[in-house]
C-alpha cells in the first residue's frame, strides 16, 4: 500500500476575482489538512502560494481543486516498481485474432522462484486448446505459453541451485511462456547444457518431454516392436519417428502431402502413408500381414481414432495424446475388449510430477539431442508478437516440425 503524507502548507487566501484585498489574517496562516473520504478539505474558496500566486502543490501528492476548496490527493507509494514487459494476452476465447500484444505484468518474485528473460518460445498445439476454450484456463485474462528457454535474471528470497546468468528451460505449468519475462518455480525449470542453443532447446523441450513420455513411459518401445505414428512431419511426430526408429522399432508414418512424406522417412520412418490418398487402416495391415501394431501414438484424435483402434493387434496399445482434428468419438468399453486393447491418454504433466521424473526426462531428451540421435527441426520462426500468425499456420497444419517464437525486445 502506498503512504498519504498530509501536513500543514502556508496559503495566501485570494477571492475568486484574484483581486489584492485580501484577508492580512490569512496571508501567512498555517492551514491545516483534515482528511475526509478521500478528500483534502480547506477553509478558503480557493488558495494560492504566497510566493508566486500558482497553484500550491504538497511535496508528495499531486493536488487538485474544485469548488468549494476540495483537494483530491493520489497517495505516493513506497512499493517496488512493476516490472511491465512486452507480451500476448488472451481476454476472451476465440480465434487467433484474440492473441493481443501488449504490455504484461512480471509480478515480485517468492520464496523458491526465479524470473526468466525469455530467448527462444516453443509454440504447441496446446497454447491452441487454451485459446480456443477445449482447455480452460485457469485465470481471464491469461498469457498463453507453456515452453521456454531464457536467462535467470533475478533469483528469490532463500533459493539455492540457481543463480543470474544460468540458461534454464521449462515446459508445461505454470502457463505464460508468450511473453518477453517471466516468474518460475526453480525446480520446474531444468538446465540447458552447453552443447544445447537456446533455440534448439525451446523447440525440443515440450515436445521432447512429450516424445519421451511417450516411447519410455506410456508404452515402451522395444526392438523388433511395429509403431504406427500419426502427424509424422509435426513437432512431437518427428521426433517420435526418430527416437522409435533408434530404439530398434518398425516406423509407420501417415502424413498428409509428399512433402511431408519426404521429411518423415528422412525422420526414420520406414513406411510412409499419405493419408489422403490411401486408407491407412488397408496400408497398415497390409505392411504387417494382418497383424497390426503393438502401439498407435496417435495426435490427431477425431479423424483418425477408430482407424487407429483397428490397427493395433491383441493387446495393443492406443495413445491418445492429442486432437487437433477435434475430439473422438465416445465408444463402448466392448470396443476396447474386442482386441483387450489398453487405452491412455496422457499428460506429460502427470510423468512429470516430481523434480527428479522432470529432470530424469530432460537430460535423457537433451543427451539425445547432443548426441544427434534426435535432429530437431525448427522449421518456422516468428516474432512473439506475431503469435496469432504463427498459431494459424500450425491451425491449418501448413507447418512441418518446430515453430519458435523469439522476442520482439531480442532482435
Amino acid at each position: 500500500m502506498g503512504s498519504l503524507r498530509v501536513g500543514l502548507v502556508h496559503l495566501h487566501h485570494c477571492h475568486h476575482n484574484h483581486s489584492h484585498n485580501h484577508n492580512p489574517s490569512l496571508s501567512k496562516s498555517r492551514l491545516p489538512l483534515t482528511l475526509k473520504s478521500g478528500l483534502l478539505v480547506l477553509p478558503c474558496s480557493s488558495f494560492y502560494s504566497k510566493s508566486n500566486r500558482n497553484f500550491h502543490r504538497l511535496p508528495s501528492a499531486s493536488v487538485t481543486t474544485t469548488d468549494p476548496i476540495k483537494l483530491k490527493v493520489r497517495a505516493s507509494s513506497n512499493s517496488t516498481h512493476k516490472t511491465m514487459v512486452k507480451g500476448i494476452r488472451v481476454h476472451e476465447i476465440g480465434g487467433p485474432e484474440v492473441l493481443k500484444w501488449e504490455d504484461v505484468e512480471v509480478g515480485e518474485l517468492k520464496e523458491g522462484e526465479i524470473r526468466v528473460r525469455n530467448k527462444a518460445i516453443g509454440l504447441n498445439f496446446i497454447d491452441i486448446y487454451f485459446r480456443t476454450g477445449l482447455y480452460k484456463s485457469p485465470t481471464i485474462p491469461f498469457t498463453p505459453g507453456m515452453e521456454a528457454v531464457g536467462e535467470v535474471v533475478a533469483v528469490g528470497p532463500g533459493l539455492t541451485g540457481r543463480k543470474v546468468g544460468d540458461l534454464v528451460a521449462y515446459a508445461g505449468n505454470p502457463m505464460g511462456s508468450y511473453a518477453e519475462e517471466q516468474i518460475l518455480p526453480a525446480d520446474r525449470a531444468v538446465p540447458v547444457p552447453p552443447s544445447v542453443d537456446p533455440i534448439t532447446a525451446a523447440s525440443v523441450m515440450l515436445k521432447g518431454l512429450t516424445a519421451h513420455c511417450l516411447v519410455r513411459r506410456c508404452f515402451k518401445v522395444e526392438a523388433g516392436h511395429t509403431v504406427l505414428i500419426h502427424a509424422a512431419a509435426g513437432g512431437v511426430g518427428s521426433l517420435l519417428c526418430q527416437w522409435a526408429n533408434a530404439l530398434g522399432a518398425t516406423v509407420i508414418g501417415t502424413v498428409s502431402t509428399k512433402e511431408k512424406a519426404v521429411q518423415a522417412r528422412e525422420d526414420g520412418c520406414h513406411h510412409v502413408i499419405i493419408y489422403k490418398e490411401e486408407d491407412f487402416v488397408s496400408r497398415v495391415k497390409e505392411i504387417t500381414a494382418g497383424q497390426g501394431v503393438e502401439v498407435v501414438y496417435d495426435s490427431v484424435g477425431k479423424d483418425t481414432f477408430q482407424g487407429s483402434l483397428d490397427c493395433l493387434k491383441f493387446r495393443g496399445h492406443m495413445v491418445l495424446f492429442g486432437q487437433s482434428s477435434g475430439a473422438p468419438d465416445p465408444i463402448p468399453v466392448s470396443t476396447i475388449a474386442a482386441k483387450s486393447l489398453f487405452l491412455t491418454r496422457p499428460s506429460l504433466m502427470h510423468y512429470t510430477i516430481t523434480q527428479d521424473e522432470l529432470l530424469e526426462a530432460s537430460g535423457e531428451l537433451f543427451a539425445n539431442v547432443a548426441s544427434g540421435v534426435l535432429r530437431v527441426r525448427v522449421n518456422h520462426k516468428f516474432l512473439l508478437s506475431q503469435a496469432a500468425e504463427a498459431q494459424t499456420a500450425l491451425e491449418n497444419r501448413q507447418t512441418t516440425g518446430s515453430i519458435v517464437l523469439i522476442p520482439d525486445a531480442s532482435l
